[in-house]
């Protein structure tokens, strides 16, 4: 991760190989050590962005702004769902 210290360790995993040949492949990595250095970052990236977009809905929701259909589309929709007599 930019900006971070990083500690290199060296670890021993069982990995399905045909999986991190595809990674591989797709990330463009040089080497397996690079893929999974890829995929990590990527993992926790996604969890970052996850993390933001949640909080900003949160935000959004809290904020009390009312959301007005003007098109009409969500009243077809609870109309089609309402139960008839």
């Amino acid at each position: 991760m930019p900006g971070s210290r990083s500690r290199v360790v060296h670890k021993h995993f069982r990995l399905d190989q045909r999986k991190i040949r595809r990674a591989q492949k797709l990330s463009g990595a040089r080497t397996e050590t690079e893929t999974i250095e890829r995929a990590l970052d990527a993992m926790i990236s996604e969890h970052e962005r996850n993390r933001l977009a949640w909080d900003a809905n949160e935000r959004f929701i809290g904020s009390g702004v009312r959301i007005r259909d003007v098109y009409g589309a969500l009243e077809d929709q609870h109309s089609s769902l309402a139960p008839t007599i």
